[in-house]
């Protein structure tokens, strides 16, 4: 029997790593692929800071929570969503989506990958 795994206060203790320019910041917390290597899933915190937006094509589907600050959110269709706390979104694989803040942004995610597979 396995235990679960708890990572306290991550919202505010996580050093997120930085994923892209100067502004965006993406890091997995959490991940099943190595008690599910066939099927594995993977969470993390996602934010971005005002400056160059990210354009990013998803190569699995993902879920995301905003927690802080505000994002506006625009996918290769022309929806486009000016997100705020509370606002949930699913991206779906091979979706391109435009990530975009005027101040920043903080959000929960989680995703059908293997750790750290951006």
């Amino acid at each position: 029997m396995a235990a679960f795994q708890h990572i306290a206060q991550a919202q505010s203790t996580y050093q997120i790593p930085l994923l892209a320019g100067d502004n965006a910041f993406l890091g997995d917390i959490l991940s099943s692929d190595q008690t599910e290597p066939e099927k594995p899933i993977s969470c993390g915190l996602f934010r971005l800071q005002k400056g160059e937006p990210l354009t990013y094509t998803y190569k699995y589907d993902e879920m995301k929570i905003i927690l802080e600050g505000n994002f506006t959110i625009t996918d290769s269709t022309g929806q486009e969503v000016n997100a705020k706390p509370g606002d949930v979104f699913y991206f779906p694989k091979s979706s391109t989506i435009t990530f975009t803040t005027s101040d920043y942004g903080l959000a929960f995610y989680c995703g059908q990958k293997t750790k750290n597979f951006v």
